[in-house]
């Protein structure tokens, strides 16, 4: 890689992080909004015009708040564990398509040919914090909630890798362009794998610990789960995390089914820098609806019970999963006989 290269690879990462961050903040924000207009309440509405800079105040309390270790805890783990679960969330983003080109850069960090398998492989990496996190703490209501996390997210893992893998079977590439590529002439995948969708988003919410599968923190049993013992930025990186990863998530279902930064009457690379920021307007367009579908979702249904949840998991979406490969190999197995 040239000098010239790591600067504009650089540049990227700098812009990509700058966005995200503040996603993170206001997606915080609408959360407590939509959920105070369910409820019927008014939400932070009093720092800034119309509450606009409670983002900014909830920041600063993180920041300024004691940050307190308890002494019976493993401190080595107990300081390492938020890292490992905040970390990964942005380094998903790395391989991701937010547009076509801006000038004659694509608008992607790393465009992987295996970028889906990096993405599974780096996402997976985020339960070792919650586990490590369960087991620092050295008291029962984490480690509990560490031991759920680690069975959730191996049995919903499954679910989400294999219900992607007609989306490749279909495009002949692990590369997520050549997936957005395949969605320009052929449309997009959700009318050709709306099963396969339907398993992601639900395993999604799985993934990212959201109701109604958020029985890693569940309050009413657990107090918070995992993050019991934490406090200031360190509880604030287990925080920023979950809402990383819903962007992430968000991010690979718009990719994955909904055309990326394309619209119907949209499908052409970018001609003008105009219009690659058009593009990356429209893909984070796509991506602010299924937060407010994850965040909507919180506020509307009941947790599960958790042998209900392993049930979904185990006896309902790897089977669908392991059938809906089957029908989609018969399916280009016979296409391909035919020609």
């Amino acid at each position: 890689m040239t000098l010239e290269e790591f600067g504009i690879n650089l540049f990227k990462v700098v812009c990509v992080f700058s966005l995200v961050m503040p996603m993170i903040a206001y997606s915080v924000m609408a959360e407590r909004r939509i959920s105070a207009f369910i409820q019927d309440r008014i939400g932070p509405n009093r720092v800034g015009w119309q509450g606009i800079l409670q983002p900014l105040a909830d920041g600063l309390k993180a920041i300024l708040k004691e940050d307190f270790t308890p002494a019976y805890v493993r401190t080595a783990y107990f300081w390492l564990a938020p890292a490992i679960t905040f970390i990964p969330a942005f380094m998903t983003m790395a391989v991701i398509p937010f547009g076509s080109t801006i000038g004659h850069q694509k608008a992607v960090i790393a465009d992987l040919n295996v970028g889906v398998l990096y993405s599974f492989g780096i996402v997976s990496l985020g339960v070792y914090g919650i586990v490590l996190a369960g087991y620092a703490s050295n008291s029962k209501y984490p480690f509990l909630g560490g031991i759920r996390s680690s069975a959730q997210m191996i049995s919903y893992e499954i679910a989400m890798g294999m219900a992607v893998i007609p989306v490749f079977m279909l495009v002949g590439d692990l590369n997520l362009s050549k997936v957005i590529d395949f969605q320009r002439t052929h449309g997009w995948l959700i009318m050709y794998a709306p099963l396969s969708f339907f398993m992601f988003l639900i395993s999604a919410f799985a993934e990212t610990n959201r109701l109604p599968f958020d029985l890693p923190e569940s309050e009413t049993e657990l107090v918070a789960g995992y993050n019991t013992e934490y406090s200031s930025m360190k509880f604030a990186m287990f925080f920023m995390g979950e809402y990383a990863n819903m962007i992430a998530a968000s991010a690979m279902m718009v990719t994955l089914f909904f055309g990326g930064w394309m619209l119907p009457w949209i499908t052409e690379p970018a001609s003008s820098i105009a219009a690659g920021f058009l593009h990356i307007g429209i893909f984070l367009g796509k991506m602010m609806f299924f937060m407010g579908v994850f965040i909507w979702v919180r506020w509307m249904l009941p947790r599960f019970r958790y042998d209900q949840l392993m049930d979904l998991g185990w006896r309902r979406f790897v089977p669908l999963a392991l059938a809906n490969v089957l029908v989609y190999a018969v399916a280009l197995w016979a296409r391909a006989l035919m020609k």
